[in-house]
């Protein structure tokens, strides 16, 4: 089994920034992906941005492209979402997820899910 752990949601005005961590624990993988999702109330999940852990490679969905910043830290097993120039839309429950084999964007892909983190965006 995997554990994700994630943390750094929060509230910010619109413009601002917050970084959110996800950190794994537990089994580990050869070729694996995590990946950023979110939920807004009365809206499906999707992804914000996802990375591949063996070379690093990001996607970003065009909504965030130039605003979010996706990395990881091998060494600590942990993936960071750096968020900029925060919008009201972007408010929503954040999701850390992890999938065994190549970066997806589809949701149903990953098999495991963090807890979820409140990121809240005021106009």
């Amino acid at each position: 089994q995997v554990q994700l752990v994630e943390s750094g949601g929060g509230l910010v005005q619109a413009g601002g920034s917050l970084r959110l961590s996800c950190a794994a624990s537990g089994r580990t993988f050869n070729n694996y992906a995590m990946g950023w999702f979110r939920q807004a109330p009365g809206k499906e999940r999707e992804v914000v941005a996802a990375i591949s852990w063996s070379n690093g490679s990001p996607y970003y969905a065009d909504s965030v492209k130039g605003r979010f910043t996706i990395s990881r830290d091998n060494a600590k097993n942990t993936v960071y979402l750096q968020m900029n120039s925060l919008k009201p839309e972007d408010t929503a429950v954040y999701y850390c997820a992890l999938r065994r084999g190549w970066l997806t964007t589809t949701v149903t892909s990953y098999d495991y899910w963090g807890q979820g983190t409140q990121v809240t965006v005021s106009s």
